[in-house]
This record gives structure tokens, C-alpha cells and sequence, in this order.
């Protein structure tokens, strides 16, 4: 059972108490106000005590009264916000499909209630009418006088008005619907409202209460000097591991794309792990590496079989031969799908797994108390080697192994007496390394004054390049395995074989551009290295 959700867009404004509400039919888009309603709604938030979800720009309440009482999460979107709905149910049992969305934030910490929103509402229907003379809700506008309380220590009763006009249908997230709110905004301010300067509710209600709350483990470690050279690393891991819990929730929902973005930040986290090894020390470092690799391979089987279907889409649909018979192409067409729902399924067991919130706990642990030297120690090497060149030379040793795959890609790749397998393992090696390379060069580069961009967005063209070709690899082994299963089942096999050699051609054909983008990693590195002498 999927949770009901919408992109919820608004803009939110203050307004003192005697401003009267303009004519909002002014607005270009706005024919008619369809209806006037007014609601007394109560709202209770919750949150762990260290405010995980507040400072993640997420907020879960349990709200009595008006059109949509029930639980409602609130996640960042890129436009907007996306709200998630759950049934009414008691105060102390939050439903589980909203508590999923948010684990990676909270993980095993308690949920309390922080504050208390009661709020009158005036809500007007704005709408449009068609040329045909249909009724269109366009937006809701809504005159709120609000009086809340922040429960923790030392929290006090506060109370203002406010308006919002939020965008109704399937307006949010069209260009239609911002310029809507662009022109609210204007008109509004012009009759005396000001934008707030609060990004909702909850926030205006907490008030200082909420500077005054403990602070997460991620948060609350210690700051390393700028010029110290684990800065960079650490910077880099902090990114990381947003990303990774900014995709948790979207993997779970299964969007698009989510489970590739979910691996990419997975793979980079691993990869700074292993290529700044000895700037951070610890035992620790190998078991966090280990797990990330396992995570990185759940989620690569999932997206490896969405890679997969999206070909076998694509060979369908460009197929100009009429060869493909009936029987292979429903095979080609549901059986992938087939995989990938039963991938995503392992993928969420795993997300929801003690020893995925465990692996979530050492990173952030990492991330607030960086495993570095004394601080004795890191005077006395920062004396002997600059911060800059300790980040150099580590660069310089994952081009020094790009160097060595890329030799091995030259030696072996056409050597007839290996198998295709083996001398396709060369390339993807190649890919993966360049891979760590483009990453240590974005994070040094990031972090101290070498010039790293162009090096950078070289390996990311090998990496682009390479991965065509493993896709095409992936999907010709799968038309393999298809072809297999058809004929144990007594089909014909033709299809996957013409289909094979169209991947063959499609791999072959994707390595074409290899050697100069090889030459410029050459050249950029050739030239970094020159700067640093």
C-alpha cells in the first residue's frame, strides 16, 4: 500500500493583526474566490531531542481538524516541499510507513513532541474559469492567526498571523504555478505583508529553544583547522554522507534514479576512504569500507537490473528487423522488471536492517571525531610537509594506478588468448579506478588551491565512457542468460542472439574515444604536477 503524497508548494508571509485582506481576484490568474471556509486545527510536532529532523529541514506532526486531519511528514524537494499523509491514529504510535521515511535521520532515537501549533484558519479557494466556463482551483489562500508553545526546556507561549498561498492541482512545479506565486508575492507585499522570515511553523514556535537543543553526533565533533589535511577529507565525507541520507528515503519510495545516486554517494564515500588512507587512521576505517562495499553491492544489483531493463527497452524499440518474436520480447520486456522489484525488496530489507544504522553511526562518529595525529604530531608533520602536498601526493597515487590499469587495458585487451571476459574485467577495472581518481581530485580541489577541474572532469568522461561499455557488457550477459532459460523452455533463441551482437557492437562502439580521453588525464595531470613544481 503506497503512502499518499504531493509536491506542496507556498510561499509564506507575515502580516500584523489589523491588515486587511486584499482583493485576491487581482491576481492575473485568479477569476473568483470558489469557496471561504474557516478550520481550528491542533498540531503536535515531534522530533528526537538533539533535533535530528528540525535541522534536516523536516518536520512530522499529528494535526486534528480541518479537511486533512492525520499524520503528515514533510520532506525537501527540489521545488517545494513533498508531504507524505498517514490515518489519524494514537499519539504515540506514529505509522510506520512515515517512520521508514525517516530512519536514516533518526535511526534509534525516540520521537518526542517539541511543540504545539493551534492555528485558526481562514481558507479561501482561488480559482480560475476555462473558456469552456469550468471551475479550476488555482490556490488556497489562507489567513492563519497561530498561538503555539516549543515544549523543551525553557519554551514559551507565542502567537502572530500569517499568510500563505499554497498551489493547488497539478499546478506546483510548473512554470505556470511559480509564476502564480511570483505575483502573489508582489501583490501581497504591496498591501502590507512581509515574506516571513521563518521557513515554517514549527520553527517560528521553537524559537531560541531550538539553538539551545543538543546538537546530533555529526554536528557536535570537533573542527578541524583549514589547513589541516584531513579537512579536505573530512569536508568531503560530511557531503557524502548528506548524500546518502538524502537518498535513503527517495530509494525507499523507489524514484527514479534514486538507487544510482544512493550508489554513486556509497562508492565516492569508499573510494575517499581508501584513497586518503593514512591521513585518517584507525582500525575502524577497514569495517566501515567493508560495509559501504556490501550496501554498494545491494544497491548495484537493483540498479544494474534497472540499467538493464532500460536497454532491453531500447532494443525493442529500435528494432527495424520485425525478428523479435512475440514470446522473446515479453521475456525481454517483464522479466527485468521482475528482477528489479525483487532487488529493490533486499534493498529495503537491508535499509531497514540494525546493521545499516549501525554503519550510519560510524560515519557520523568519523565525521565528528576525525581519526587524525596528536595534535604535537600533526604540527611537527605539517612542518615537514605541507598540507597541500600530503593531499598531492595522495592524488598523485591513484594516477599512479590509473596509469597501471590504463597498461593493462593496452597489453591485454586485444590478446586473443584470453577470454572475453577476462580482458572486459581490464576496462571496468579502468572505469572504477578512474572513478576514484575523479573523486580525490574533486575533494583536493575543493579543499586547497590546486587546480584540479579540468583532471577532474577528464576522468569523469572516462567514467561516463567506461560505464556505456559496462552497460552494454551487463545487458548482452543477461541476453546470455535469457537466451539459456528460453531454450530449457523450448523457445526459439534467435532474438537474444540478434539482440546479443547488436551489444557486442554497442560496447565495441562505446570505446572509441578512449585513448584521447586517457591523453587528457595524461595532460592534466602532467600539468597539475608541472604547477606543483
Amino acid at each position: 500500500m503506497s503512502t499518499p503524497s504531493f509536491l506542496e508548494v507556498e510561499a509564506k508571509f507575515s502580516v500584523d493583526e489589523t491588515t486587511p485582506t486584499p482583493d485576491l481576484t487581482a491576481l492575473k490568474a485568479v477569476d473568483h474566490i470558489a469557496s471561504t471556509t474557516e478550520h481550528h486545527l491542533s498540531a503536535i510536532y515531534y522530533d528526537t531531542r538533539d533535533l535530528r529532523l528540525t535541522r534536516a529541514k523536516v518536520t512530522l506532526r499529528r494535526r486534528t481538524g480541518g479537511k486533512d486531519d492525520g499524520w503528515h511528514l514533510k520532506l525537501p524537494a527540489t521545488q517545494g516541499r513533498l508531504e507524505l499523509s498517514a490515518e489519524l491514529t494514537d499519539p504515540a504510535t506514529i505509522p510506520d510507513e512515515l517512520l521508514s521515511q525517516i530512519r536514516a535521520i533518526v535511526r534509534e532515537q525516540p520521537l518526542e513532541p517539541i511543540a504545539q501549533v493551534d492555528n485558526h484558519r481562514t481558507e479561501s479557494a482561488l480559482a480560475s474559469a476555462s473558456e469552456y466556463g469550468e471551475e479550476k482551483v488555482v490556490a488556497e489562500f489562507c489567513d492563519d492567526r497561530v498561538t503555539a508553545w516549543s515544549l523543551l526546556p525553557g519554551g514559551e507561549r507565542t502567537s502572530w498571523r500569517e499568510w500563505e498561498v499554497e498551489l493547488a492541482g497539478d499546478l506546483a512545479g510548473t512554470d505556470d504555478g511559480s509564476e502564480l506565486i511570483r505575483q502573489a508575492t508582489t501583490y501581497l507585499i504591496a498591501h502590507g505583508a512581509r515574506v516571513s522570515s521563518s521557513p515554517s511553523k514549527l520553527v517560528s514556535a521553537l524559537g531560541h529553544t531550538q539553538d539551545e537543543a543538543p546538537l546530533p553526533p555529526h554536528l557536535a565533533g570537533e573542527t578541524l583547522d583549514f589547513d589541516h589535511p584531513a579537512h579536505a577529507v573530512v569536508e568531503a565525507l560530511k557531503g557524502n554522507r548528506d548524500s546518502l541520507i538524502s537518498w535513503d528515503p527517495k530509494v525507499r519510495r523507489d524514484e527514479w534514479d534514486s538507487v544510482h545516486q544512493m550508489r554513486v554517494a556509497t562508492r565516492e564515500l569508499r573510494s575517499h576512504l581508501e584513497t586518503f588512507e593514512g591521513i585518517l587512521v584507525s582500525d575502524n576505517l577497514a569495517r566501515i569500507s567493508t560495509e559501504l562495499k556490501e550496501l554498494a553491492s545491494i544497491l548495484g544489483t537493483a540498479r544494474d537490473a534497472e540499467v538493464v531493463e532500460e536497454r532491453f527497452q531500447d532494443l525493442l524499440e529500435s528494432d527495424v528487423t520485425g525478428l523479435v518474436d512475440e514470446t522473446a520480447a515479453s521475456h525481454i520486456r517483464g522479466d527485468m522488471r521482475a528482477e528489479y522489484e525483487a532487488a529493490h525488496a533486499k534493498i529495503v530489507e537491508a535499509l531497514n536492517s540494525k546493521r545499516y544504522l549501525e554503519l550510519l553511526n560510524d560515519i557520523d562518529e568519523l565525521i565528528a571525531h576525525p581519526p587524525v595525529e596528536t595534535q604535537q604530531d600533526a604540527e611537527q608533520a605539517e612542518a615537514a610537509t605541507p598540507p597541500a602536498d600530503v593531499l598531492y601526493d595522495h592524488l598523485a597515487e591513484a594516477y599512479k594506478k590509473l596509469m597501471k590499469r590504463h597498461q593493462r587495458v593496452v597489453d591485454f585487451y586485444n590478446d586473443p588468448e584470453l577470454s572475453l571476459h577476462e580482458r572486459e574485467d581490464y576496462v571496468h577495472d579502468m572505469r572504477k579506478t578512474a572513478k576514484k581518481l575523479r573523486y580525490a581530485a574533486e575533494a583536493v580541489g575543493e579543499a586547497s588551491k590546486l587546480k584540479t577541474t579540468k583532471l577532474a572532469r577528464s576522468c569523469k568522461k572516462l567514467q561516463s565512457l567506461l560505464g556505456d561499455f559496462q552497460d552494454a557488457v551487463t545487458a548482452r550477459e543477461r541476453l546470455h542468460d535469457f537466451s539459456e532459460a528460453a531454450r530449457e523452455r523450448g523457445e526459439d533463441t534467435f532474438a537474444y542472439g540478434m539482440l546479443y551482437q547488436v551489444e557486442m557492437d554497442n560496447a565495441a562502439a562505446s570505446l572509441k574515444g578512449y585513448d584521447d580521453v586517457v591523453s587528457d588525464i595524461k595532460f592534466g595531470f602532467a600539468k597539475l604536477k608541472k604547477k606543483r613544481r
